[in-house]
């Protein structure tokens, strides 16, 4: 498959007391054992599910069954990911900017800030947004290889009612349940920046989809002084009290940098999903993974 540049095998061993040699292995033999997987999976892609999962053997497996099944089941999130011809991209690239930035916390860990970059709520389109910030996501993970901890930094400002109305319950299920569920990453904190009331309301949407280790990591700030006792504020851009740089120029790197790996985007997509019909068992649908959707838009009648 297209490559990604990522950190040797030697240095995350290295890095990583706990990974042991013996775990890949079990790791590795047991994802061949399973018929409706894709043909093949990068070892640093199974490190980082273990690490994910701090060694947990267990937990780790069904991570990586979560991962590649969520990721079939929301073409949503994970299809026409295209970054020079699909459109939709183009436009929403334009609207929201998504940041890995430079900088760790004083803990280790990434810090991923995201915001409003086009305050028209037209433009704002929610699974655009998340398809892209999935795509970034991706690259960042696999780029940067274990850290200690992930945090999300989500700046509301400009962000208002006729934004939030945009957000439906449906999606917000499916990518929170990817967060939780299926992404390598250990996420160490949420943080809702420059939030107003309008806040209230997407809390409101999220809340019956929150597991109680996210809710307990989730805060919320009107300004940055109380982000500050979590997250340097130097790490952050110029536009935000920060000194990492312009919102422009640091997003321009981004960009480029997805679009560089067209060819890994267009290609993961056809050969990294389940195929449901060698799935032992029961094949798996979208409802099944993330319960009934005809309860959100309307009644199904058999």
């Amino acid at each position: 498959m297209e490559s990604i540049k990522r950190v040797p095998i030697k240095e995350e061993f290295k890095k990583n007391p706990e990974l042991k040699e013996e775990d890949l292995q079990h790791l590795k033999e047991w994802y061949q054992k399973q018929p409706h997987f894709p043909k093949y999976i990068d070892e640093n892609d199974l490190i980082l599910f273990l690490h994910s999962n701090y060694y947990r053997l267990e937990p780790t497996k069904t991570t990586i069954e979560n991962y590649l099944t969520t990721r079939t089941h929301t073409p949503e999130f994970f299809s026409n990911r295209d970054p020079l011809g699909s459109k939709e991209l183009r436009k929403i690239m334009s609207t929201v900017a998504i940041l890995p930035l430079e900088k760790r916390t004083p803990e280790g860990y990434g810090v991923m800030y995201s915001r409003l970059i086009n305050l028209e709520p037209d433009r704002f389109v929610f699974n655009e947004g998340l398809r892209l910030y999935a795509m970034i996501c991706e690259l960042w993970l696999y780029q940067e290889g274990t850290i200690p901890g992930h945090v999300f930094v989500i700046d509301v400002q400009g962000v208002q009612m006729t934004h939030a109305l945009r957000i439906t319950p449906l999606a917000l299920k499916k990518w929170l349940y990817y967060i939780q569920e299926a992404i390598p990453l250990r996420l160490k904190a949420m943080h809702f920046l420059n939030t107003t009331p309008v806040m209230d309301f997407i809390l409101g949407l999220m809340k019956p989809f929150l597991k109680k280790e996210l809710m307990e990591v989730l805060y919320l700030h009107q300004n940055t002084e109380s982000l500050s006792k979590h997250v340097p504020i130097d790490m952050l851009p110029n536009e935000t009290g920060g000194k990492a740089g312009l919102i422009k120029n640091l997003y321009a790197k981004v960009l480029k940098d997805v679009e560089d790996h067209r060819e890994y985007f267009i290609e993961e997509e056809s050969v990294m999903r389940v195929d449901e019909s060698k799935r032992p068992g029961k094949p798996k649908s979208a409802s099944d993974v993330f319960g009934v959707e005809g309860s959100f838009k309307k009644l199904d009648i058999d």
